[in-house]
């Protein structure tokens, strides 16, 4: 067999999926996120240090009226445990998935008043 490849060791396959398993640790803020800030950090590297749901929620709150009486803010989300587990899902062919948890205050702008 003759072979015109140019190259005689074979390329090292690069891991397709690291971008996108980044950014969903980076959209949660999961642990695995937050360890490489600290480490980036840590090195003097510039990095967002804020997780992507946490900008979502700050730009989005406050929500205000129309007249600005009352406004509603989103703070501290957290995910609770997943009701049933992999296997479960798979057998019963479930969708996997953790409920996300968020605190809502609702204030009145003109009392003062805030409700969570």
């Amino acid at each position: 067999r003759i072979s015109f490849a140019k190259i005689k060791e074979p390329l090292e396959v690069p891991n397709l999926l690291a971008l996108q398993t980044e950014s969903f640790d980076w959209l949660l803020g999961n642990a695995a996120w937050k360890a490489r800030v600290e480490a980036a950090l840590d090195s003097g590297q510039d990095v967002p240090t804020k997780s992507g749901l946490e900008e979502i929620f700050e730009e989005i709150s406050p929500i205000e009226d129309f007249s600005g009486s009352m406004s509603l803010t989103f703070r501290d989300h957290r995910f609770e445990p997943p009701k049933n587990s992999i296997d479960e899902c798979k057998e019963r062919d479930f969708t996997f998935a953790a409920p996300l948890f968020v605190t809502a205050e609702f204030t009145n702008n003109e009392t003062g008043e805030i409700k969570s």
